[in-house]
Formats: C-alpha cells, structure tokens, sequence
C-alpha cells in the first residue's frame, strides 16, 4: 500500500478550528489535501456560582469524569486560576472517554484510571460501575452544553453513585454564510467531509443553503467518527457513507482511506 494512499484527495473537516491540528496532522501526512470548514465553535462556559459549589469539595470527591479534551482544557483552565498546586484536587480518581481525552489528562501528569476500550459515554458508564467503587461515591462530571445526561443517569441509577455535574463549555453552530470557506467548498466540494460530533452534523443540515455546491463540484462521501454521530446524521438527513469501526481518530482516518480508495 502507498505510503500516501490518500495523494490528491480533498477532505473537508467540520470540527472547530483549534481542535484539528491532530487529524488535520493525520490527514497531511497521507498525502491529503485538508480544508477546514468549522461549523461550530466550542468556547469557555461556566459560571462562577458553580465553581463555588465545586471548587471547595475535590476532598469529598472519589472521581472526575471528563467526556472531552474540551472539559479537561476548560476545567484545568478555571482550576489553576483558583489554585496553585495540582494537588489540590486531592486523591481524587479520574476517568475518560477516549485516547485524546486521556492524552489531555495525562499531559498534566495526571493518571487515567477508568477508560473504556471503546470511546463512549455508555461503554465509560459501565466501566466505571464494573469498577466496584460507585456505591454512594460522590462523581463529579465535566460537561458541555449539548452532553446527553444518559451517563450521569446511569451511574446514578446502577452504579448507585451520587454525581454533580459542572458545565465548562458550550458548543454552538457557526454561521458559514459569509465565510470564504463555504464558498470554496460551493464552488470546488471535496472527496470527503468528515464529522466527528452530533453538533457538527446538526449544523451542517442547518446550513445547507450555504453549504450547497455548485453544478461541477466534487460530491464528498460523508464519513462518521461513530455511532452516535451516525445517528444524528441519518436523523437530519445527512447520508453516511463510512463510519469508523470504533469512535476514535485513527479509525476515522482509516475508514477514510478504505472508503476513498474502493470509490476510486
């Protein structure tokens, strides 16, 4: 196989800006052109009446969950503005949902002790409660806007835990109506658009005028980074050509790969 099976093909990327370097590194290095066509933006969200709640209990807390590099960027963020020393948090135990999430945490020599093999809030949850260590332990969840509250439901639920959430981001849809970017995705289109969230994909459908291509573009096969993005794509009529075999990047790049390479 070529050592840059993906030369020549064009592939549009619809997470926020600042959170493609690592596929947008991924894609360049199989020989990919990669255009970036950010439709939301992620940005900082919490409210310092929550931070006073929580801030003052990491003693009572038995585990942190994070569920994105975006929490672990947000939360670490306020955390290091109110304290000093990382081992404020106390002997508190953290989990993650995903290799890049985990990478995060450990960057701030913090170890990842519950991650599930797959790179989902449920797989997350049920690892978690396997672990024997929920009964009546306090959990404190780092979320966004748009987090689904099916994992807090069920540890709380089957893992008998009592779980406090805190919100440090929010993820809205970023108009492209008058973005340069649009207007060379209308004009020229791709081989393939990639979505790696549900958000991402509802604002795509959202869009679509803006989004829509010219008469002579190049149709992109619409690839998914797992099932849940899948899902959202079907319900908002976004056609899902691939889906990577397991929620991740690097299988997001190979189900890319395959996909382009059969539609040669």
């Amino acid at each position: 196989m070529s050592a840059t099976p993906l030369r020549g093909r064009r592939i549009v990327l619809t997470r926020a800006g600042h959170q493609n370097s690592e596929l947008s590194a991924k894609l360049l290095a199989l020989g990919a052109e990669v255009v970036e066509l950010p439709l939301i933006e992620v940005r900082k969200s919490v409210a310092n009446e929550d931070l006073a709640e929580v801030f003052p209990e990491f003693g009572s807390y038995d585990w942190i969950v994070f569920t994105s590099t975006n929490g672990v960027r947000y939360f670490f963020e306020e955390f290091f503005r109110v304290f000093d020393d990382i081992r404020s948090l106390g002997l508190i135990r953290v989990a993650c949902v995903g290799e890049a999430t985990a990478k995060a945490v450990g960057a701030l020599h913090l170890r990842v002790e519950c991650q599930p093999k797959t790179a989902t809030a449920d797989a997350l949850a049920e690892e978690l409660i396997a672990t024997g260590s929920l009964d009546s332990a306090k959990v404190l969840v780092v979320t966004g806007n748009l987090n689904r509250d099916a994992l807090v439901i069920k540890l709380e639920s089957e893992g008998r835990a009592i779980v406090d959430t805190l919100k440090v981001y929010e993820t809205v849809k970023h108009d492209l109506s008058a973005d340069p970017a649009a207007a060379d995705f209308r004009a020229r289109g791709a081989d393939a658009i990639l979505f790696a969230s549900s958000s991402a994909a509802q604002s795509f459908a959202d869009q679509a005028k803006a989004l829509q291509l010219a008469k002579d573009a190049r149709r992109p096969l619409a690839g998914s980074i797992g099932p849940q993005t899948s899902e959202t794509m079907k319900q908002v009529g976004v056609p899902v050509d691939f889906t990577a075999k397991e929620p991740g990047l690097d299988a997001l790049v190979a189900a890319t790969v395959k996909a382009l390479d059969r539609a040669k």
